[in-house]
This record gives structure tokens, C-alpha cells and sequence, in this order.
């Protein structure tokens, strides 16, 4: 796919992460988990790719290797704010998209972040059918017997239009009148991917909101932008998403071909 243009994608990399300290700096298969990322992003359709760091020893680690990375505050309490304050530094106003390509994902495939900035470029206008961020949702394949109470799970349910009605720890839809164990052979349930494409004035809107109630409820960022009515685009991969949260996670991507 040809690069898009003016489009920027942010690797948020956080050292002090609370389960897993310094964990963009341990190795998968000879390399990094951030150098993996920004590898897998600079194959995408983005026509520019940056790590955002608090942590002098990340910035030194993607410099040494060749990377483009930029030092952020160490107050951020997510990775959008971090994205945000990029987004916000001269150097980088002319990006007119913005990809928030999560850092602990270290298997991203191109295509998803192509898929999430096509979904948007096509869709960006937020009246209508329109809308100001997209993300990414995987469907369940009801062989996979994942536990859809799981709170790790993040489901999402949207419209016809492909636009967000919301995203929950819990499973959505429920089924009134099946039992819960034919949930996930009769009924559609969708993975949410945490892969989020902005452009740029949505996103330095968005990281400007104070938490809202539902957020706080269910500790899940977009619900934020939801509730203040930036409608959300939900594009449909066939990729599975990796998260390592974890050294339990890593222990397990070890078989992990590479």
C-alpha cells in the first residue's frame, strides 16, 4: 500500500509500566519488543514513525538501532496524552493524521495499521455516518473458547455503519435467552484491538477531557471519547492482537514464530 501522506504513527514507550517494568527493552527473538513495533510500523502505509519515550534508556535503544524517537513527559497516565503531546510539538504539525500504535504489541501487522488509517481517511467526517477516531475489532471465532467474562477481553458492539455504540469488560451483547454457554456459537461477539487512528486536532481534543463516568467504570479511555460524542469507527481485521501485559505474557510468546 502507498504511504499515505501526512500520516504519523506514535509508539507510546513507557519504562515504569506497574506489571511489567521496562518492558519495551526486553527481547523477543533477538530483538526489542519496541524496536519490533517501530519495524512492523515503518511497513505500513504511515510516511513517518516516531517512538515516544519518558525513559532516557529507550531513547538511547531506538537511537542506537537507527529509530526516530522523541522524549515526553513522565506524568502521562496513558498513551494517548503521550501521542498528544507529540502531536502537539512543532516539529510534527503538519502530520494531519495521527496512529496511536500501542507499544506492547510487538506482532502489529502492517495491514492493521492500514486498515484503521484507510477506515478513517475514508470516514473522517464525524456528522452523518462519519467519524473522528478509528479503531480496530477482531470477531470471536467461537472455536477459540475464550472466556468472554474475561475483564483482560475488551468487546465492543457497533452500528450498521460500522461506528461504535460502545466497548465493555464484560460481554456484549447479552443474551437474554440462550444459555451462556451457546453464547459464542450462536451469537457474534468482537474483540476490541486497542489500535487507534486520530486526526490530529480530534486527538489533542480528546487527550483535553477530563475522565468521564463511564471510563471510570469500566477503566477503558475511549468510553471517554464516546460520552462527549466523537463518534468512533470500528474497522473488521482477521489478525489476532498480542498484547504482553506481562513477564507471564512474554513467557508465552516465546513459541512465537518468527
Amino acid at each position: 500500500m502507498a504511504k499515505i501522506t501526512n500520516s504519523l504513527g506514535i509508539i507510546p514507550a513507557r519504562f515504569a509500566s506497574t506489571r511489567f517494568p521496562g518492558k519495551p527493552l526486553v527481547e523477543i527473538g533477538g530483538k526489542t519488543m519496541v524496536r519490533r513495533v517501530y519495524e512492523q510500523a515503518c511497513q505500513s502505509s504511515l510516511s513517518a514513525v516516531v517512538v515516544a519515550t519518558d525513559d532516557q534508556r529507550i531513547f538511547d535503544h531506538v537511537a542506537a538501532f537507527g529509530g526516530k524517537v522523541v522524549m515526553t513527559s513522565d506524568q502521562h497516565p496513558s498513551g494517548t496524552d503521550r501521542c498528544a503531546e507529540v502531536a502537539a510539538m512543532p516539529q510534527y504539525a503538519e502530520f494531519q493524521w495521527i496512529v496511536n500504535v500501542q507499544g506492547d504489541e510487538p506482532f502489529i501487522q502492517p495491514g492493521q495499521i492500514d486498515l484503521a488509517l484507510d477506515f478513517l481517511t475514508k470516514n473522517a467526517n464525524p456528522t452523518g455516518t462519519g467519524c473522528a477516531i478509528a479503531t480496530l475489532a477482531k470477531k470471536i471465532d467461537p472455536a477459540s473458547n475464550l472466556d468472554l467474562t474475561d475483564p483482560n477481553m475488551v468487546k465492543v458492539v457497533f452500528d450498521i455503519h460500522q461506528r461504535a455504540l460502545y466497548f465493555s469488560r464484560w460481554p456484549l451483547p447479552f443474551h437474554r435467552n440462550l444459555p451462556k454457554e451457546k453464547w459464542l456459537v450462536e451469537g457474534a461477539f468482537y474483540k476490541h484491538i486497542g489500535l487507534y487512528a486520530f486526526r490530529r486536532e480530534v486527538l489533542l481534543e480528546v487527550a483535553a477531557l477530563p475522565p468521564s463516568r463511564l471510563e471510570l467504570a469500566e477503566s477503558l479511555e475511549q468510553l471517554r471519547w464516546l460520552e462527549n460524542g466523537y463518534p468512533i469507527g470500528v474497522a473488521l481485521t482477521e489478525f489476532e492482537s498480542i498484547s504482553i501485559d506481562s513477564p507471564e505474557d512474554l513467557r508465552k510468546v516465546m513459541s512465537y514464530e518468527y
